[in-house]
């Protein structure tokens, strides 16, 4: 897996990156704002670093590279408000040097050195003969699809131009007559459409760039502007809208590199990701900087401050296509409607999303493992909570070293890479096997590892890696929610044991585990978070009660009650007092993964329901708002499992910590939560049913997602985290 550009491409976008900082500082935005919105200087300089080459083949004169370049190109487009049709003649200029060739060699040297602006119309001139387009106020030339052919449209210098929104060079252009054919028939139309589907990923590259350099002076002026004695970014309410969108612009720029990457590969709905890209990117533009300019309060209103500047031009970019939620209709034919897509030449890409070999083949094993021993009993039973455990099928897991294929051989397990880990948990979900039992024992098993005695070592871990045991977590408790630090149940000297008296909530699983993960507190005089300890407990020791609670999701938990519960001090993890350095290591674990397989699986249950629900005499799948809404769950899906992945490449990289597990955690379970509750609407009253089958699974679904943005980390305490490491915002306040 690597996320990350190549040599040449950092290059690239380091070289863009000095020129665009002076030539297109906000001071030449707003000149060029009042001069037409264009700057003609800016224009030639990027044509004399090649900018309109980049994607012109070899034999034209250009430099032939791939899509992957010119989206590096357009971030930078992007974060500086670069002005121009750019994304349109880095088009234009590709289309025409395969359509022209020798023919136009004059006119193609003169748009690549820059000095004839070439930009591009997005519809048929002959169905829409009077369209707007962008740059159609400065450009020399315009390049459109026109009837069976594609032609060029030349204008002189008459004003064209007009006030618009942004103040850029857009114009309502006449197109009904004049132009000059480049080439005709299917091929081509080929090559045109091609061009609209690679403008629509380079125009979501730059609305990625624009978006996160809003977020960045949103959060900057948090953290200088003061009410009520603090900077405003202590302030959740201000931090945590940021920090959502900081989660979306990443989730975005990945997911347009990804779908880059997809149609290289040829995946099966690739086309369907190029208007989900745009759709995406241009809603989140939208958002941030509705966002960011309300963190300035009044002062984002004034032209003082650059911000409206990002406000303006979010709209700008999108919207000469039309309204974007068309984009999210065509996504929806593209999915669930047959419509092809003419797919752009993307050329080399570098970045790859594939887990690997070992991670394909072990993946592969462990499918064959459960396609063998899952009896129609045990998929009866099967269930995401740890309802759904069987000690039996738990038992030969660990006979597999399945269990725990990431811990070393000597502790039953395969030492397993990341990634292959990754692959191996996706098989778990493929067949709704339940991992809570798995995640919370491999939790305890790898702490007991880094902290435990040997005794606890030869007693306990060697039961876990056999397989005879499984653990449940006792951190939090009824009045403390997700402070887990404020612990009030007291581990207290008993001569050489300890003595826990107290109580703990939602221990999931201990009506059924043999050992709980115990956070103490053994020093009440000293800070909440100093006086803490870890001990793993026997959940059969005397003074230990069970209660059952149960949720509404079809699963039980546990409140469970410690009266004068006695544990040998060897039971004990780490230091005493010192338990935080122990619960630091055991929280990043839990706060790490997401819900995306669930939301591939809500997204193909919505499919399954739609398909079957008849509306109007006609299945309701073939309704155009239910092809939009379960677009957007597929896309919510691929986004999470996008966000997952940089956080587990960033991991196995060892990058500094931004927040990549809680970006994944939050994203995934809100948007769970928010599919489950639409498609429940959208097939509804059919989904009021707990029917077998899609109605069920949706209805299922709706039940679990409410419980997915609490457990391991509520999304405030993730919204936080995501604040204070990738936007540098200060520690947040409620």
């Amino acid at each position: 897996m690597n996320f990350d550009l190549s040599e040449d491409q950092r290059l690239m976008r380091e070289s863009f990156a000095r020129f665009l900082d002076e030539k297109s500082s906000s001071e030449r935005v707003r000149a060029a704002g009042n001069e037409g919105g264009f700057d003609r200087d800016l224009w030639r300089g990027l044509a004399q670093l090649g900018a309109f080459t980049l994607r012109v083949p070899e034999n034209c004169g250009g430099l032939g590279l791939g899509l992957m370049d010119a989206a590096v190109l357009m971030e930078e487009v992007g974060r500086t408000l670069a002005a121009g049709p750019i994304a349109e003649t880095l088009v234009a200029t590709r289309t025409f040097a395969l359509l022209a060739g020798e023919r136009e060699g004059e006119l193609l040297g003169r748009v690549l050195d820059g000095d004839c602006v070439l930009t591009l119309a997005l519809y048929d001139a002959q169905v829409n003969p009077t369209q707007w387009v962008a740059g159609g106020a400065i450009a020399d030339v315009v390049l459109a699809r026109c009837g069976d052919g594609v032609a060029i449209y030349e204008f002189d210098s008459a004003e064209r131009g007009e006030e618009n929104l942004a103040g850029t060079p857009l114009a309502e252009l006449d197109l009904s007559g004049g132009g000059r054919l480049l080439g005709e028939g299917a091929g081509a139309l080929k090559v045109i459409a091609q061009a609209v589907e690679e403008w629509k990923l380079l125009v979501a590259a730059a609305l990625s760039g624009l978006s996160r350099d809003a977020l960045r002076q949103g959060a900057e002026y948090a953290c200088e502007r003061e009410a009520f004695g603090q900077p405003i970014g202590t302030y959740q309410g201000i931090s945590h809208p940021l920090a959502d969108l900081i989660t979306d612009v990443d989730g975005g720029k990945y997911y347009t590199w990804k779908t880059i990457h997809d149609i290289a590969g040829g995946a099966e709905n690739a086309g369907a990701q190029i208007s989900l890209a745009l759709w995406w990117a241009a809603r989140t533009a939208a958002q941030s900087v509705a966002q960011s300019l309300h963190t300035f309060g009044g002062y984002g209103l004034s032209t003082e401050y650059d911000i409206h500047l990002y406000n303006l031009r979010a709209k700008d970019w999108p919207l000469v296509y039309g309204d974007t939620e068309l984009l999210l209709e065509e996504a929806g034919r593209r999915l669930y409607g047959g419509e092809e897509a003419a797919l752009p030449e993307v050329g080399q890409v570098a970045i790859d999303f594939d887990l690997g070999d070992e991670a394909r083949a072990l993946a592969e094993e462990l499918d064959t493992f459960f396609d063998t021993n899952l009896t129609p009993e045990l998929k009866a039973k099967a269930h995401y909570s740890f309802d759904g455990f069987d000690a039996g099928m738990h038992k030969k897991l660990a006979e597999a070293r399945m269990l725990f294929p990431a811990w070393p051989e000597e502790y039953g397990g395969r030492e397993a890479a990341p990634y292959t880990v990754s692959a191996l948990r996706r098989v778990w979900e493929k067949y709704n096997w339940s991992t809570h039992a798995n995640s919370t024992t491999m939790l305890v098993g790898t702490m007991i590892q880094k902290f435990g005695s040997d005794e606890l070592k030869e007693e306990v871990l060697s039961r876990i890696v056999s397989g005879d045991v499984i653990c449940s977590l006792g951190y939090s408790e009824p009045g403390c929610g997700s402070d887990v630090f404020a612990a009030k149940t007291r581990a207290t000297r008993d001569g050489d044991d300890w003595r826990i008296d107290g109580s703990k909530m939602f221990t999931s699983g201990a009506n059924i585990a043999q050992y709980v993960l115990m956070l103490t507190r053994t020093n009440p005089d000293v800070a909440k978070h100093k006086g803490l300890t870890l001990f793993v407990v026997p959940l059969d020791a005397d003074g230990i009660e069970v209660q059952a609670v149960h949720t509404f999701q079809d699963e039980r938990t546990n409140i469970t009650y410690y009266d004068g519960v006695r544990v040998k001090d060897s039971f004990r993890l780490g230091e005493v007092d010192a338990g935080v350095k122990v619960m630091a290591a055991a929280l990043e674990m839990e706060h790490g993964g997401g819900f995306a397989r669930n939301q591939f699986s809500l997204a193909e249950a919505g499919e399954r329901a739609c398909r079957a629900i008849t509306n109007g005499g006609a299945p309701l799948i073939e309704r155009a708002d239910a092809q939009k809404r379960l677009a957007r769950t597929v896309l919510h899906a691929q986004v999470a499992e996008v966000i997952e992945n940089r956080a587990l490449w960033a991991s196995v990289q060892n990058m500094p910590n931004m927040g990549y597990g809680p970006m994944a955690k939050l994203f995934s379970s809100e948007k769970f939560l928010s599919d489950a509750r639409d498609l429940l609407d959208l097939t509804a009253p059919h989904s009021l049913s707990k029917r077998e089958g899609g109605f069920g699974e949706l209805n299922l679904a709706y039940r679990h997602a409410q419980g997915t943005t609490i457990y391991g980390g509520t999304s405030e305490v993730h919204r936080s985290q995501i604040a204070e490491r990738n936007l540098g915002l200060p520690r947040t306040r409620g």
